[in-house]
Parts: structure tokens; C-alpha cells; sequence
């Protein structure tokens, strides 16, 4: 029996405010909205917002979004003038700028410079640089497309095809400015038990992905339906002769299965650091 249409969870309209990209206050705006699964969302985005005009045309977004149902704003906006601003819509505002910026104001005994867009911009321009090469050199060095200073590698990323490899390489160039190839193990690769010539004296610096035989089956069938590629046979032993490749050279191995592209480059960044 269908539940009547008034038991229906309301629908929460949440705003994501911001002076830069947004992305500080998604990720830690959705870290506190993750507490409440039970809860639907409806949530916008609302960026580069670094003037006090502009600050009032939100604010009248929000207070009419509030006069119509649940609404909460999360902002991360630096600027005095354009924070004051925000704080006059009746929709309530959690700002994450004003919760931590006084604190650390006392503890370094010096004021912030409260500009707008210092983390997601081109302030840091040497960081900037970095990522941007790194992602340059993901970009030459997916699966194995170039053997081209692959020495300079700070990780290397094994795997069989559609294990994660790309977008893991991906996020750690584009986050973090590390230096990532990821190399396909190939039936050729498998059938042998050394690592495959190119990376050979790089096993300290790889990284073993893995992942179930279904989802791996599952992933290749949206790519090549009804293929030996993409049959669970081939996968179940394409992810076993990897394991193997991974046990005996001392590989870390990291299931893909199980964690998020975040939580993968996390657990790699971690091994770095400990390196």
C-alpha cells in the first residue's frame, strides 16, 4: 500500500554560498547534511559572490526560498561587507568563515586578510603551477599511453582495465600536485610473474587497485556488452593473476570496491607521507 502524499518527506532546499568556487562549502556543507540520510535535499550551488549587490540579490533568493518551505544556507564567503550582507536573509545561515575565523584571529594574535576566493584561486601561484603540471603529466601518462619520464612518477597506479586507475590519477594530479601514471595490466602482464618492463624498477612507488569480479564485470559491460572483456570469468581471473602480481612484489593493495576515489588517494597519500 502506497504511503498517503502528506506522510512524504518534505524536501529541504539547501544553498551552497561562496566568494570562489563553492567547492569548500559543498564539501563541508554535505559532511554535516550526510548526518541526516533520512532527509531529501535539493541543493544549489551559488558562487563567486564578491560583491554586496550581489550579496543582496542572493539574500532576496533566499528569503523568498524560505517563505515557501525548509531551506538552510551554507557559506564560506570571506569578505566583511559581503558577509554582513548575507547574514540579513531570514533563511537560516550557517557560516563556516565566521565560526572559525575569530578563533584563529586569537590564536595567532594577527587579523586575517579576509579576501575573497584565496583557496580555489591562482593566490598560491607556485601550488597552482604544480597541480596543473601534474595533471598534464596524468593526462600523458594514462594507461600507459607513454613511457616519457615516467621515471619522474611519483605513484604509479596497477591495475586490469576499469579498475579506478584514471580518476584516482586524476584527483591526486588535480587536488594534491602529485605526479601519478597508471599502467594496465594486460594478459600478457598477468601471465607473467614480474612487473612489466616499463615500470620494473618502480615497484616501491606502485599502488595495486582491485575491485570485485562483479563490479568489474559489471563496469566493462557498459563499455563492451556480451564480450569475453566483460564476462565474469575473465574478470574473476584478470583481478586473481593481479593479486598475485601485487603479493609478490610487496604492492600495497587498495579495493576499489569498497572507497571513494577521495578515500583511495587519501589512503595512497598517507603511504607517501610515511615513505
Amino acid at each position: 500500500m502506497l504511503p498517503a502524499m502528506d506522510d512524504a518527506p518534505e524536501v529541504m532546499q539547501v544553498f551552497f554560498l561562496s566568494d570562489s568556487t563553492g567547492i569548500s562549502a559543498e564539501t563541508m556543507g554535505n559532511a554535516l547534511l550526510l548526518q541526516f540520510p533520512h532527509l531529501i535535499y535539493e541543493r544549489r550551488l551559488i558562487p563567486f559572490i564578491i560583491t554586496v549587490d550581489e550579496a543582496r540579490r542572493v539574500v532576496s533568493l533566499l528569503d523568498a526560498a524560505a517563505e515557501h518551505g525548509k531551506v538552510v544556507a551554507f557559506s564560506t564567503t570571506a569578505v566583511e561587507e559581503v558577509r554582513q550582507e548575507l547574514r540579513r536573509t531570514s533563511c537560516p545561515l550557517i557560516d563556516f568563515f565566521d565560526v572559525h575565523i575569530h578563533r584563529l584571529e586569537g590564536i595567532f594574535g594577527q587579523p586575517g586578510v579576509r579576501q575573497a576566493a584565496r583557496l580555489h584561486g591562482m593566490g598560491d601561484v607556485k601550488r597552482y603551477n604544480a597541480r596543473m603540471a601534474a595533471v598534464e603529466y596524468a593526462l600523458e601518462h594514462d594507461d600507459g599511453q607513454s613511457m616519457r619520464a615516467l621515471d619522474k612518477a611519483e605513484v604509479v597506479l596497477l591495475a586490469p582495465s576499469r579498475c579506478g586507475k584514471t580518476p584516482t590519477a586524476m584527483y591526486l594530479a588535480l587536488q594534491h600536485g602529485v605526479l601519478v601514471a597508471n599502467y594496465p595490466l594486460l594478459e600478457e602482464d598477468l601471465q607473467r610473474s614480474e612487473l612489466p618492463l616499463p615500470i620494473k624498477g618502480l615497484g616501491a612507488r606502485c599502488f595495486g587497485l582491485t575491485t570485485t569480479p562483479a563490479r568489474l564485470a559489471a563496469v566493462r559491460e557498459q563499455r563492451m556488452a556480451q564480450s569475453e572483456y566483460s564476462s565474469l570469468r575473465q574478470c574473476a581471473s584478470e583481478l586473481r593473476r593481479a593479486e598475485r602480481l601485487y603479493q609478490a612484489h610487496g604492492i600495497p593493495t587498495i579495493d576499489s570496491s569498497t572507497r571513494s576515489v577521495e578515500e583511495m588517494s587519501t589512503q595512497i597519500l598517507q603511504a607517501l607521507s610515511q615513505s
